[in-house]
């Protein structure tokens, strides 16, 4: 029993990092139609800057400190990618969306190209403190603390981003001017500068879901191409919990996260499973797009 519980809450920690890489995935096509194949960029750039960041302070600032440094330059540096993609590449191509694939599927290839060019493929490590590296025994069950970090994170952005677009001006505004561009910019509102916010805050959770990923669940190592890997899982997620519905990404990362670890325990061990975990997720959402095509929350594909 204690082996399903600690799989369980894995699971649930790996749902959390999917959901915020969902999650920028989902607010940019809810809100502005954009299918942005950048978007595994946004998430590896984050875990460079965080990388980069880390080792240049000097290491008697202590492994806390630099994480934290770290986690915020992260947000930062995934926030940076995707306020200058906008700006200079997607605000040129609203109306194209098959140019928006093509230009960003580009980007993307070229922007890691020139990562593998210049750092190579080796992974790079990024500090954490001690006790990430520690699990709290709760009950009869040890609990990796990184994992409580995930889910921490991942909660505050989903209640963060709920109360962003209901509450707050930016938000009422980003969602009107979906609505009706024209109206909302006759009004004086400058529709633009709100869509360029959600690009930003979609890259935001983006670095930060790279980091999170690099940190849980890759032994603490960035790659050039782990936001790639990343982005396959979070397109599986936002489409299975309905496009451009957040709390819908919410329920089916932690779905994809729960199904891929118990598949991966419980069969991937034999021979010729070992990708098992991979396939279940596959067929997750082969049985949601046929019982519910449009997703779990989401409006009809």
């Amino acid at each position: 029993m204690s082996v399903f519980l600690a799989l369980t809450f894995s699971g649930v920690a790996l749902g959390a990092v999917y959901f915020l890489a969902a999650s920028g995935l989902s607010l940019i096509y809810g809100l502005m139609d954009i299918l942005n194949f950048a978007h595994g960029l946004f998430m590896t750039l984050g875990a460079y800057a965080a990388w980069d960041v880390a080792t240049h302070l000097p290491a008697s600032w202590g492994a806390p400190t630099l994480f934290g440094v770290a986690l915020v330059a992260s947000i930062l540096g995934g926030a940076l990618a995707a306020g200058l993609t906008e700006v200079l590449i997607i605000r040129h191509l609203y109306a194209r969306p098959v140019s928006q694939i093509l230009v960003t599927i580009g980007l993307d290839l070229a922007v890691v190209g020139l990562l593998l060019g210049g750092f190579g493929s080796n992974s790079l490590s990024v500090p954490v403190p001690l006790w990430m590296m520690e699990a709290s025994k709760i009950g009869s069950v040890n609990l990796p603390n990184a994992d409580f970090v995930a889910l921490l994170a991942g909660v505050i952005v989903l209640v963060a981003l709920e109360w962003f677009l209901a509450r707050t001006r930016f938000g009422i505004t980003i969602r009107a001017g979906v609505e009706n561009r024209t109206m909302v910019s006759a009004l004086g509102v400058h529709v633009g500068r709100a869509f360029t916010l959600v690009f930003i805050i979609g890259g935001a959770m983006a670095g930060l879901a790279g980091l999170l990923y690099s940190v849980v669940f890759s032994g603490d190592l960035v790659s050039p191409t782990q936001g790639d890997s990343l982005l396959i899982f979070a397109f599986i997620v936002v489409v299975i919990g309905g496009l451009g519905s957040i709390r819908g990404s919410a329920i089916a990362a932690l779905l994809v996260g729960l199904v891929q670890d118990y598949t991966n325990f419980y069969l991937g061990t034999h021979p010729g499973f070992a990708e098992i975990g991979n396939l279940s997720v596959v067929l997750l959402l082969a049985v949601v797009l046929e019982w519910r095509p449009r997703g779990l929350l989401g409006r009809a594909l």
